[in-house]
């Protein structure tokens, strides 16, 4: 684990708001709000189906499911860290909520569930960390029963906008150093963030036998002045618990005082700019 990072519990809550002005933490509520409602919605839940919250983390898509039955049918919260079952529980003991659902502790590749057991299945960003998608996603389709459906969400990280995009190489000692090893960083067969798009997912839902699943891209726009202290977050928090930072990443090729200098120019160019910034994601809809 993270040393800045200690569980996934922490990182959902803290650190992944790292850096962000208050009014950048409300809009990604919002955005967190968003998608949640988008996947639950191509989800079409019914009152008394059983539904699978694979990686649930602290509930965001297993609460609104069940407030949508109204503990009428049976929402499964599964996890493979327990610290995020143990906060969920927390919120529906202190809700006073007693039936309508289950707590699961497992990965996402083994499911620990018999086969045609629930009929919808969904998710948010959990196949980013997953190295190997395939299996994962035909253990979701072995858990669901003919006709259910799983809907999730899953950030495009490949095709995100990179650091040398944004910089000017006038102002960035060995800025051609730094943008090949994040081009290579990014296209690393091996590191889940990043070893996937639209396409490959689409791939590996019809191997499972998902009859013609929708993976629909959606590329998003944002603009915001860089604050103080902002960039160095980016660099030094993790994109998970147990995931290496920016910085950690960059020091697989070069000496700290190389990495420290370039984080420092970076942050030093930036501040006070506006920037444009481009991320992607897909929405999945996929019928068994």
């Amino acid at each position: 684990m993270s040393e800045i990072c200690k569980n996934w519990t922490q990182w959902l809550k803290k650190n992944r708001f790292a850096g962000q002005t208050p009014e950048m933490i409300e809009q990604t509520t919002r955005w967190l709000e968003a998608v949640r409602d988008v996947v639950l919605v191509y989800a079409d839940i019914q009152p008394t189906e059983t539904v699978l919250d694979i990686g649930c983390g602290t509930g965001l898509l297993a609460f609104k499911a069940l407030e949508m039955q109204q503990c009428k049918g049976n929402v499964i919260f599964s996890d493979m860290f327990q610290d995020c079952l143990d906060d969920c529980k927390k919120i529906l003991d202190e809700s006073g909520v007693t039936e309508g659902y289950e707590l699961l502790k497992c990965p996402v590749e083994h499911i620990a569930l018999p086969m045609s057991t629930v009929h919808k299945a969904v998710m948010r960003s959990v196949l980013v960390h997953v190295v190997n998608k395939q299996p994962a996603i035909n253990e979701i389709y072995r858990v669901l029963k003919p006709g259910g459906k799983f809907c999730a969400f899953e950030p495009i990280i490949r095709s995100n906008t990179r650091y040398w995009e944004i910089l000017d190489p006038n102002y960035i000692d060995d800025y051609e150093d730094f943008k090949r090893v994040e081009n290579e960083i990014m296209d690393d067969p091996l590191d889940s963030l990043c070893n996937f798009d639209e396409n490959t997912l689409r791939t590996n839902l019809e191997i499972a036998g998902f009859s013609i699943p929708e993976v629909k891209l959606q590329e998003v726009r944002s603009s915001y002045v860089v604050q103080p202290d902002m960039v160095r977050e980016w660099f030094v928090n993790p994109p998970s618990p147990s995931q290496p930072s920016t910085k950690d990443r960059f020091l697989k090729y070069f000496d700290f005082p190389k990495v420290s200098k370039y984080m420092i120019q970076v942050e030093d160019y930036l501040t006070g700019r506006t920037l444009s910034l481009k991320t992607n994601a897909v929405f999945i809809n996929a019928t068994k």
